[in-house]
């Protein structure tokens, strides 16, 4: 999938807007994560062992919203067509918005729920009908995987430059990271609301392209 500029795009775009609620989320929640739920799950263990219940169930509880988050995004992306992107990018610009009011009502817990299903619902965007996900926009282990596998197919004279769609995957969610750890800084939760409008954008963008192309 990630042949297709406007694909790549679009991935790029989605794993930065990842990579900055994640970065918003570590920082508030003091080391646990909004959309990288491998790491919440290590730090599952880790607490479980260390006794430490309530991080153990903050943890589980943010894994169980997140398969939440997944699991709507399959629903209402099923059966739409070139229509399951645009529709998806608007329930999770509304979810991002509905966290910036939680927050500015003062409701910082109804933010980070939220988020957390916001990006669960974000991994359905490349999901084929009643398949498994196709880019990962939340996570980065399998892309790294990706790119090491695809540098060595280079190294044996395969394609020379196949991994690099890849490394732009994983520079984007890491430029977002730092952009939405600099943000919640000076905003708190609030930095929420810059999400939310460039989720909105996206939106916006891939709903008028999803409109021009010609149905099949």
């Amino acid at each position: 999938m990630l042949t297709v500029k406007s694909n790549l795009a679009l991935a790029c775009a989605l794993s930065a807007l990842a990579g900055y609620v994640d970065g918003v989320g570590f920082i508030h929640l003091g080391g646990l994560f909004i959309s990288f739920m491998s790491g919440n799950s290590t730090r599952l263990g880790v607490m479980i062992a260390e006794f430490n219940w309530p991080k153990a169930l903050e943890a589980l509880k943010l894994i169980a919203l997140f398969v939440v988050g997944a699991g709507l995004g399959s629903l209402l992306g099923h059966g739409r067509g070139r229509h399951r992107q645009w529709i998806l990018l608007l329930v999770e610009a509304v979810l991002l918005a509905a966290g910036g009011l939680a927050y500015q009502f003062g409701e910082p817990g109804l933010t980070i729920i939220a988020i957390v299903v916001a990006m669960g619902l974000e991994n359905a965007m490349f999901q084929a009908d009643g398949g498994a996900t196709g880019i990962a926009l939340t996570y980065m282990t399998g892309t790294l995987v990706r790119i090491g596998q695809l540098l060595a197919v280079a190294l044996q004279g395969g394609p020379r430059w196949a991994w690099i769609p890849n490394l732009l995957l994983w520079g984007a969610m890491v430029s977002g990271a730092g952009v939405g750890t600099l943000t919640y800084l000076y905003f708190n939760l609030a930095a929420v609301w810059f999400a939310a409008g460039a989720a909105l954008l996206i939106f916006a963008i891939t709903a008028l392209a999803a409109w021009r192309r010609p149905a099949r």
